[in-house]
């Protein structure tokens, strides 16, 4: 009997059928789900987690490409269910905790300056007349500042703040402010490197319109060559935050340092296959199928 894999997106794509195709050239069998068709349950002898089609046996191997969004209750029972795989002994690429921690800018950025990895300094509030008056201090120091939502991807709702005006335009999201202090050049370009069980595997350029380089923005993406303290710094990243595979988004500054902005726990790399000429896919579902070794329960 072949094994069957989950892969979990609301929305295939690119990505879900490549992934498909690539498992299924190795003899396996690959199901998309979405985790609002997933459920919890509590029955002896049964597994933790339910999803059409996987009652009664689990997965082999369950692969994150997404998860939808919802209400924090909603949201909760999402990752809940991931933590559920695990406790039931499968893989989960990437961990559900360093899904957690990744997706929060935030705390990828608290967890990255606590490793020594050198990243924009940051503030995470929820109290206005605090955050004004850290981006006003900021201000008058020389440095500009971006606030940016704790959650979110593609460069919507960030925003550049570079004289005192602009703090009229400073607004939370979700009533939290994240301030990062801005490091850039212009005009704007950063790297996106990928790394895959460690090892950064391939990377490009990202060329903005704007101050802003993501490719959704109208960013340019083109092929990378990276150096060795390029690579050492992804992969330190990666690491950092406990990955299987991440995107990871550096940027050099005019003193020509490099800093991490962001580290992504579900990384399209679309983009990057047609620039790199590597089939990522392929190597991430290798990656993916060594770690798929029945893990010990744990409850």
């Amino acid at each position: 009997m072949k094994p069957r894999y989950a892969i979990i997106t609301d929305d295939p794509g690119w990505h879900g059928a490549r992934l498909r195709e690539a498992l299924f050239e190795r003899g396996c069998e690959a199901v998309c789900l979405a985790l609002s068709q997933g459920r919890l349950e509590t029955l002896p002898g049964r597994p933790s987690v339910v999803f059409p089609g996987f009652e009664t046996e689990p997965p082999s191997g369950v692969f994150v490409r997404g998860i939808n969004g919802g209400s924090l209750e909603q949201l909760i029972l999402r990752l809940d269910l991931l933590h559920g795989f695990e406790l039931d002994g499968i893989k989960v690429y990437n961990p559900p905790r360093a899904i957690e921690q990744s997706v929060d800018k935030g705390m990828t950025s608290v967890l990255l300056a606590r490793s020594g990895i050198p990243t924009p300094p940051a503030w995470i509030t929820s109290d206005p007349a605090e955050a004004r008056a850290i981006v006003r201090a900021e201000l008058l120091r020389g440095y500009w500042m971006v606030s940016k939502p704790l959650f979110g991807s593609q460069g919507d709702g960030v925003e550049r703040h570079t004289d005192l005006d602009s703090l009229e335009a400073l607004q939370p999201a979700g009533d939290v402010y994240y301030l990062q202090r801005y490091v850039g050049q212009s005009p704007a370009w950063d790297w996106r490197v990928f790394v895959i069980a460690g090892k950064a595997v391939a990377g490009m350029v990202r060329r903005g319109m704007d101050w802003r380089t993501n490719v959704a923005q109208g960013g340019r993406p083109e092929l990378a060559r990276l150096d060795k303290p390029l690579m050492k710094l992804a992969e330190d990243s990666a690491q950092a935050l406990r990955l299987d595979y991440a995107g990871v988004d550096i940027i050099r500054d005019a003193e020509d340092r490099y800093w991490v902005l962001e580290v992504n726990a579900i990384p399209a790399w679309k983009g990057l296959q047609s620039v790199a000429g590597l089939d990522m896919t392929r190597l991430l579902v290798e990656d993916f199928l060594t770690h798929c070794q029945p893990l010990r329960r744990t409850g």
